[in-house]
Formats: structure tokens, C-alpha cells, sequence
């Protein structure tokens, strides 16, 4: 049988047969690239891996701590390919099976883009249990192939370290400095990157980015999962493979026992392939985040959010604190106005371990929380809340009342992080008590914004009507998503933002049904700087909601650069905005008002780094968007000397066009093309940000 070639926006697939017919995966990346004589169809190509609990003899062992060689997934035969189409594009899915096992491999391809989602469907058609450990996503032996020396020589991987405050910190080694080389066959070892546990970017956002540094092209990818995930490069047969998946037995507690008539999906994951570095594969990665996202008038009108918490009210809201900053954020001309943690306990009571009824406090504000909340919107303001939906305080009335099965559990006990139980959203009780919370907020309150935050990590998972950890963590993850579409099905005009303490589950799992994401918990202005920059790579910039939170003693300058961090995406206003002076307030209006200018095109826009990704330490940072013709720029100098000219370059341009300084517009600095493809720009103060705007004619 000749080799199964898929060719779809750019991508080219090829799957081949081995001597027992079994399908491997010959080539997967750019069109242009698929070679005229593919690799010989050998064991080593899986299309799936797919390691099940095996009777004795027939186990296979892997290489080290390598995840690559599993059985039935070598194994499996294809008995059919089938095509269709809906409304994102081509949809190709390769129906396999072995002794009763079957397995359907999807790919979903989305018209104009370069990119393929892809994940198994697992049923067992057997009359025996079948004990699953391991079940990929994806699966590709093959990266670097178009190499002609040692791939350890030319191989470069991108991943995102993530943490708590110092996020989305983009960094490029080469395999080698990652510790992977081409000492013989087979080496013991690989590169992997994941997450165990239920903050899901609490160390690394899941994606990555494969460069071959010979030929230029490369590979990328996002897992989406909310939980445990991995993905992992290593060498087998002289060559390198990329393994993408949800949970493992292995690496997260996972483990799951398919009965007869019963299924498993996994978690579904993206690929693509791009000619090109990483801003490249960005670009096309944001495409693809839009095309599966829910559709929501938030992200489309971009509406500037005032929240009462960061560097402001710090979770101690009442009518005399709130109304100097409803007032100031009209002024401001801010459209949502969020009363942060804190409206639902008593005044001087310490709340972090009771938290879970969710009723309004009756000692902070005046006529109650109704009243606070008709102020607002009198202000001409979408007024919100914060919610903390995902537990429970040890402390709080509910959980003496009720079932032990709706909090996670290990070794029989309850689990308590932080003085707080995790809620599992299978059990019916947790769900109702949810939709009651949400639905008084929306009907009964008037409230059309949730913040809604998650605090602790609930670990490895619980042992609550799952046989393995791992499993009840997956099971738990998938009925809070289920629950969430229930909501937004019910009030498809609310909005709810994604927050974990800051940016710690910023996955397209949550990310794809959320309006919006909160970035950091970065209380400083210059380090935040930093983190705004490279947010477009781990969300579109319509997504992110970044903190503008100037503070009374704070110089011009530093209003400046608090109000240049959200300029590239969502403006999260804050901090003490009903204590600055006339001219402060004169600038955060002024901000606001250009931002206003193009904030829609922002859900179009292309991300660039004229610099590359900063670095944590760096003092000097450029990032930016491309929309259409125009070009928004923001520029930081976050070292202690002035700049008295800086020329930042732009690449691939070659058409004549003007450039100016658009904030602030005081004169101050200026800007001009000095070249088709360079920018300069005339003073920009220590620890100071300017806002540039290129037009092209």
C-alpha cells in the first residue's frame, strides 16, 4: 500500500504501513518540506502510543524514563480512514484497533491556518477489562529530519517558564544545553516539560516550539488541559521524537480501566508547523486560540475593567471606601467596575477559611449589596464580583453538612491546602450550590462580570470514585468545564474572568470558554512591565487583562508606564486612581481615550518583539502589535539612564511610513522612521515607556 498523504493549509502528513500493516507516521510539518523518499515504516514510528496493563511476557519496557515504546499502541491496525468537513475545516480520523480495542485517532484541521487539533477516542469492544496508563495526543518520530548532520548541533526548543508573579518568561536552548545529545541510538534520557496537579501553569505554560536552526522551519504546539499534562522530546534510532498528552500513570497518578462498552478521550492538543521562529508560530498560535474559542461580545468590544483589588482596596470593600472610586473610574471613562474578594464577609472578620456561602456581607455596605451594586451601574458601569467557586473554607457552615464525596480525598481523608477543601464538580450537590451562587448573582444582583480566582493547587488528585488519583483530577476538570458552558448557555452575556492567583492556569482548556485572563499578581509596576510584554504568547491579547494600578506617590513617569502595561491588551484598571492629582488622572484619561482609538483591532492583531522575548533582568523591552496597516509599539527603558536615542528595528518591512509618539502626548519624546525598517526614538527616561504609532501609506 502506497503511504496516506494528507496535504491541508501548508501541512503535509504521511502515513505509511509496516511489514504487519500497521500505520506509523512518516512525516508530519510544512508542505514544502515533505521529502520525496519517506523513512521506511518501522516499528519505531508510532501513530499512536497507547500503553495498556499487559499480561506477563508481552509488557515492553521503556528506554530509561522515556514514555516513547507502548503496547497495544504498537500494535494497532487501521481499518479505515474517514474524511469530513464542518464548519472550522477538514476533519480526517483514522479508525484503529487491536483484540477489541478501538481507537480513533481525530484531526481537526481549520481552514487558512497551518495548524492541526488533535486527540484519541479509546472504547474497548472487548469481553475484558483493559487497564490504560499512558494514551497520547500526539506522536511525531521525525523532528529535525531535514537535518544533514547531528541533530543535537541544530535543534533548538522555545518553552514558556511560568510562576507565580514572574510569568510568561519565554527562554531558547538547544537541545544540548538541555542535556540531550546524539551519543549513540538510543540515550536514556529526554527533555520533558509538564504539570501535575490542578494549577495547571504553575511552572510552565503548555506549549513549545521545535526550530531547526539548518533549515528554518519548525514545529509547535499547546496542550489544553486545565490538570496534568506533559510534553517530551527525546532520541530513538538516531532521531528525535515529540510526544504530546494529557495525564500518565507514570508521571501523574493516572490510571483508568476501561470495561467492556466503556470510553476515554484524552486531552486534546495542538500542532502546527511554520517556517520561521517563534513569533512566527505565535502569531499562528493566536489565530488558532481565536478559532476555538466561545464566541463572546467581551472580546470583541474590549471594554475597560475597573477592579477595586490591586494596590487599592486590597480585599476591604465598603460604601464609604467604594464611592471615591466609582466615581474616579467614570471619570476615567471605565466601562466594568469589579468589587473585588471581601463583599461577603463581616467587617474585622479574617474570611480565608470560611469562604464558600457566598452570601453579601450585612455590615459593609449601605442598603446592602444591591444598593452598592445600582450605584455602579448609575455610573454608567457593568458592575462585577469576585468568586472563588472551586472551594471551600474549613471553617464555613457547608462543608459540617455536606457529602464527604464533594470534597477531593486521599487515603480516606479530606484534602486541605490553605486552610480550604477542593470541590469536586462531578457530584450534584457542588454543581447545584454553584448554580445557585451564579444565578443569584446574575438575576437577583444584576451583575454581569465574575472575577473568578482559584487559590490553592489540589495535587495529584483525589480517590473519590476514581480508581487512580490522576483520573479523578481529569474527571473533575471536565465537569467543571461542563458546568461552566452550562452557565454561559443559561447568561451568554456574562462575562468571567479567568484567574488563579494571577496567571497559574492560563490554559486554552479554561481559556477557550473564559473571556478573559488575569495575567499576574505582580504588584510592581517596573516587573509587571516585563510580564505585559510577553503576554501575547501565552493568550491573545483580547484576553489578557493586565493591571494599570498607579499608586499616589507614584512620579509622571510611572503613570505612564502603568498605563503603556495594559495598552497591549485588556485595561485592568486599579490601584489608588481617587488619590492621584489632576494631571495623573489627566493621563490615565488620556490613555484611555487612545486606547479606545483601536482596542477592536486588537482581537486582529499579530504580536511582535522587535527585541526577542525579554528576560527577566532585562532594562530595555519592545513589544507590539500589527494591525493592518499600523503598527502599536510599546517601548520600555526599565534602567536607571536616560535614553537619549534609541532605534528599535522592525523586520520585513520595507514600505515607506510615519511614526509618532502617541502617549503620552505631551511632547516630551519623539519618534520617526530612520529607515524603512528602523524606528528612533528621541528620549525615553529612566524607568520610563512610551507608546509608539506607525502608519504605513
Amino acid at each position: 500500500m502506497n503511504p496516506i498523504i494528507i496535504r491541508e493549509n501548508g501541512l503535509a502528513a504521511a502515513i505509511g504501513l509496516d511489514e504487519k500493516e500497521r500505520p506509523r507516521l512518516l512525516y508530519f510539518g510544512l508542505e514544502q518540506s515533505l521529502p520525496a523518499v519517506l523513512p521506511k515504516a518501522d516499528f519505531s514510528h508510532q501513530l499512536v502510543l497507547l500503553q495498556a496493563s499487559q499480561p506477563a511476557g508481552r509488557y515492553y519496557v521503556p528506554m530509561g524514563v522515556k514514555q516513547h515504546a507502548t503496547l497495544p499502541g504498537a500494535d494497532l491496525r487501521l481499518s479505515e480512514v474517514r474524511e469530513s468537513r464542518n464548519t472550522q475545516g477538514r476533519v480526517v480520523d483514522f479508525l484503529l484497533e487491536h483484540e477489541g480495542l478501538k481507537v480513533t485517532l481525530h484531526w481537526q484541521f481549520f481552514d487558512g491556518l497551518p495548524v492541526v487539533r488533535s486527540w484519541l477516542e479509546i472504547v474497548n469492544q472487548s469481553s475484558e477489562p483493559v487497564g490504560l496508563e499512558q494514551a497520547t495526543s500526539f506522536v511525531y518520530l521525525g523532528l529535525g529530519a531535514d537535518s544533514q548532520g547531528d541533530w543535537s548541533e541544530h535543534s533548538e526548543v522555545t518553552l514558556c517558564h511560568h510562576a507565580w508573579c514572574a510569568e510568561l518568561e519565554f527562554r531558547t536552548r538547544t537541545l544540548r544545553e538541555m542535556g540531550l545529545v546524539k551519543a549513540r541510538e538510543n540515550t536514556s534520557n529526554r527533555v520533558r516539560i509538564g504539570n501535575t496537579g490542578s494549577w495547571s501553569t504553575k511552572e510552565y505554560l503548555p506549549i513549545g516550539c521545535y526550530r531547526n536552526t539548518e533549515s528554518g522551519s519548525g514545529i509547535f504546539w499547546q496542550i489544553e488541559s486545565s490538570g496534568s499534562w506533559s510534553w517530551e522530546i527525546g532520541d530513538l534510532d538516531h532521531q528525535l521524537y515529540l510526544m504530546l498528552q494529557g495525564p500518565c500513570e507514570a508521571s501523574d497518578h493516572w490510571f483508568r480501566t476501561l470495561q467492556p462498552g466503556e470510553s476515554f478521550t484524552t486531552v486534546p492538543v495542538m500542532v502546527g508547523a511554520v517556517q520561521g521562529g517563534v513569533p512566527e508560530a505565535l502569531a499562528r498560535m493566536n489565530a488558532y486560540r481565536r478559532r476555538i474559542r466561545r464566541p463572546h461580545w467581551d472580546n470583541v468590544e474590549l471594554p475597560v475593567i475597573f477592579n477595586d483589588y490591586m494596590n487599592c482596596l486590597f480585599a476591604d470593600p465598603t460604601t464609604e471606601r467604594e464611592m471615591p472610586y466609582i466615581q474616579a473610574a467614570k471619570e476615567a471613562e471605565a466601562e466594568l467596575y469589579v468589587i473585588d474578594a471581601g463583599w461577603y464577609a463581616q467587617r474585622g472578620v479574617s474570611w480565608w477559611t470560611s469562604v464558600g456561602e457566598w452570601q453579601p456581607s450585612t455590615d459593609r455596605f449601605e442598603g446592602g449589596i444591591k444598593a452598592i451594586l445600582q450605584t455602579i451601574r448609575e455610573h454608567g458601569m457593568i458592575p462585577g464580583l469576585w468568586l472563588e467557586l472551586e472551594v471551600m473554607g474549613v471553617d464555613c457552615p457547608l462543608a459540617k453538612t455536606w457529602p464527604k464525596e464533594c470534597f477531593f480525598r486521599r487515603h480516606g481523608k479530606p484534602i486541605i491546602l490553605r486552610g480550604r477543601y477542593q470541590l469536586d464538580y462531578r457530584h450534584p450537590v457542588v454543581r447545584s450550590h454553584a448554580d445557585e451562587v451564579i444565578d443569584r448573582l446574575v438575576n437577583d444582583y444584576r451583575v454581569g462580570y465574575i472575577k473568578m480566582d482559584y487559590n490553592i493547587d489540589a495535587g495529584i488528585g483525589t480517590e473519590v470514585d476514581a480508581e487512580s488519583f490522576g483520573d479523578g483530577l481529569l474527571q473533575h476538570n471536565r465537569a467543571y468545564l461542563a458546568w461552566l458552558r452550562a452557565v454561559f448557555a443559561r447568561h451568554p452575556r456574562l462575562i468571567i474572568e479567568n484567574c488563579s492567583s494571577g496567571g497559574l492556569r492560563m490554559d486554552y482548556a479554561l481559556l477557550a470558554e473564559h473571556s478573559l485572563q488575569s495575567i499576574s499578581d505582580q504588584e510592581n509596576v517596573f516587573k509587571m512591565a516585563r510580564i505585559a510584554a510577553c503576554a501575547a504568547g501565552g493568550a491573545t491579547p483580547e484576553q489578557q487583562a493586565v493591571w494599570v494600578y498607579p499608586k499616589a506617590c507614584d512620579s509622571r513617569e510611572t503613570v505612564i508606564m502603568n498605563c503603556i502595561n495594559g495598552m497591549l491588551a485588556r485595561i485592568h484598571l486599579s490601584g489608588q486612581l481617587a488619590e492621584l492629582c489632576q494631571e495623573h488622572r489627566d493621563l490615565i484619561r488620556e490613555a484611555i481615550a487612545l486606547y479606545k482609538t483601536y482596542r477592536q483591532t486588537l482581537a486582529r492583531a499579530e504580536p511582535v518583539w522587535p527585541l526577542g522575548f525579554p528576560r527577566y533582568d532585562d532594562t530595555l523591552i519592545a513589544a507590539g502589535f500589527l494591525m493592518n496597516k499600523e503598527l502599536i509599539l510599546a517601548v520600555w527603558n526599565l534602567g536607571s539612564e536616560d535614553k537619549a536615542i534609541l532605534r528599535v528595528p522592525l523586520t520585513g518591512v520595507t514600505t515607506i511610513a510615519d511614526a509618532e509618539v502617541a502617549f503620552p502626548n505631551d511632547g516630551s519624546s519623539a519618534a520617526r522612521m530612520a529607515a524603512p525598517d528602523v524606528i528612533q526614538i528621541n528620549h525615553i527616561p529612566a524607568h520610563g515607556a512610551r507608546l509608539i504609532r506607525v502608519q504605513w501609506r
